[in-house]
């Protein structure tokens, strides 16, 4: 199960943060997948889309940063990743870098 949360923002559209496991075998290190949608809903609806099918949000445990809610909202497509790991600093990657992986 995913662990993750949410935020509103003033224009009445939501970040939704979600660590999901990591889809590589080897790879000890979940994932952190940022979505911006009008929804809560919605927001679930393009990760299944894209073929993340067992996504769900329960709670609002992990909510999204200030950072993480800047960065998704200055990329084009409203959906990036990076690695959970916290003690690393990794750039955020658009969502079609980890669905080729």
């Amino acid at each position: 199960m995913s662990v993750g949360g949410y935020s509103k923002l003033p224009n009445g559209t939501v970040v939704v943060a979600l660590n999901l496991p990591s889809p590589a075998a080897d790879a000890p290190a979940g994932v952190r997948v940022l979505v911006h949608a009008r929804n809560r809903a919605r927001a679930l609806t393009r990760l299944r889309n894209l073929g993340l099918r067992a996504v769900y949000l329960r709670g609002n445990a992990a909510p999204p940063t200030p950072d993480e809610i800047t960065a998704v909202l200055h990329h084009p497509d409203g959906l990036i990743w990076r690695t959970a790991d916290t003690l690393t600093l990794e750039l955020w990657h658009p969502i079609k870098a980890l669905l080729r992986q």
